[in-house]
């Protein structure tokens, strides 16, 4: 079985440099264009399913992706960004130290939002079931950076340097065999 992520297309928070967690932001022209590159990219890999985060960049891209694919879309509430709390919405590089270093406590609450261990569970979990639902098949799923991240350190070692430094292009994919 094989599982590509990839990360939502372009947004205006991406282009302003904001942290953008579960604030339900759309693709810009760009992110369109990303979509549907994705969609050519991928079109003879076979995709049996693609599973999307339920937030509106997420499903967008998804949805354009599949012009080209062809498959089933479902949406997954676990594929959700993490919900980076109080940073939300705030200049990337305005609170860079102190969120890069929130990012290495697992066990607390990211600006009061949602710890890496939650979001590991619940991704965790996602993938666990998609393994066990779509046994032999080629799943895409469309998500985000921070989920990316996380489903990296399912499938590899990664230290806090590697997770904390872990980064995905807008439309960028990344494939797992299992």
């Amino acid at each position: 079985m094989r599982i590509i992520f990839s990360r939502h297309g372009l947004t205006d928070y991406n282009i302003k440099n904001r942290i953008c967690g579960i604030s339900n932001a759309v693709i810009s022209e760009t992110g369109r264009r990303q979509a549907i590159e994705l969609g050519l990219k991928l079109k003879n890999k076979n995709i049996d399913v693609i599973i999307s985060s339920p937030l509106q960049r997420a499903i967008d891209t998804a949805k354009l992706a599949n012009e080209a694919i062809g498959a089933e879309i479902v949406i997954d509430d676990r594929f959700t960004e993490w919900d980076y709390g109080s940073y939300e919405g705030a200049v990337f590089d305005d609170v860079f130290s102190d969120f890069q270093r929130a990012k290495c406590e697992f066990g607390v609450r990211l600006g009061g939002g949602e710890s890496v261990l939650q979001l590991a569970h619940r991704v965790f979990c996602a993938i666990d079931d998609i393994r066990e639902k779509y046994k032999d098949k080629t799943v895409l799923v469309v998500c985000h950076g921070g989920v990316c991240r996380v489903a990296k350190m399912y499938f590899e070692d990664m230290t806090m340097e590697d997770f904390a430094g872990f980064f995905m292009e807008n439309g960028q994919t990344i494939e797992y065999t299992v």
